[in-house]
């Protein structure tokens, strides 16, 4: 009931306006928090909406991974997945690379599945949301550090103090490596920010862009009037163009995940 009363509150501080941010915020289920040893252990909704990822992600995987003969559309497309992740880390690794693919494969379905099923348009459902869980930099973040820290192992494993030499390209002249060394030193330390940051602020500004134009909608319809209707007309084609746009956008950023590590990785396996 508290609960309740306090959305309530906030809807009527809003306004009749749709609040974009409110879509990110991470919140209990149910509204109450549950604590252990002053520690807040609570089941939330991005919690939720990341083992409803892993779910559907498992889904599709076990049920393309029936390996018949003829092979279905269902297998033909995780077929079709493993296949352009492996033949990426051919490409852009070599055969060195086939042993971080698995790894790669998980980076990129999981980010594509979560992106995909932020899109999901559960807000017609009274009640429900849905939650983008890569539209937070807390867990973008900890996917890029952690490929981040696999190249680094990776790298000082194979090549140990000489993955330094990484920083200085081959035949640079002494007093140009002085100047271009510490450029590289940084550059390569930016890596798991701008990773991270790349797909946080994509999923995003996506989101907020559909939570605008639908603000617009509900707002000319409530307008009354011609000029309503027409703005709320013209909003809703704009969410249908935004919508077709975030589902690209969201197969391209778990794409350049996927090949910006891959890319990582190739600097570590094969020192240049």
């Amino acid at each position: 009931m508290q609960y309740k009363q306090r959305e309530a509150t906030r809807v009527a501080a809003e306004g009749p306006g749709i609040d974009p941010m409110h879509q990110f915020k991470v919140e209990p289920l149910f509204g109450h928090h549950l604590t252990l040893g002053g520690y807040d252990i609570s089941f939330t909704n991005s919690a939720l909406f990341m083992v409803i990822v892993l779910g559907v992600l498992w889904a599709f995987m076990l049920g393309g991974m029936k390996r018949q003969l003829v092979p279905g559309r269902w297998q033909a497309a995780v077929e079709g997945m493993t296949g352009f992740i492996s033949n990426m880390m051919d490409t852009n690794i070599g055969p060195k690379g086939r042993k971080f693919t698995p790894y790669v494969f998980s980076l990129f379905m999981f980010i594509l599945f979560a992106n995909l099923i932020g899109l999901v348009p559960l807000g017609i459902v009274p009640g429900w949301h849905p939650f983008t869980v890569t539209s937070h930099i807390t867990l973008t973040a900890v996917l890029a550090f952690f490929s981040f820290a696999i190249v680094i192992l990776v790298g000082f494993a194979k090549h140990g103090l000489h993955f330094f030499s990484l920083f200085v390209p081959h035949g640079t002249p002494w007093y140009i490596a002085i100047l271009v060394a510490p450029i590289e030193f940084m550059s390569f330390l930016v890596r798991p920010f701008s990773l991270g940051l790349r797909l946080f602020v994509a999923m995003t500004a996506g989101h907020i862009l559909l939570d605008v134009f639908a603000s617009f909608v509900v707002q000319g319809l409530n307008s009354g009037g011609p000029m309503g209707w027409v703005v709320s007309l013209l909003s809703f084609i704009m969410i249908i163009g935004v919508s077709a746009l975030e589902l690209l956008v969201s197969a391209i950023q778990a794409y350049v995940f996927a090949l910006l590590t891959s890319l990582y990785l190739n600097d570590a396996i094969n020192l240049h």
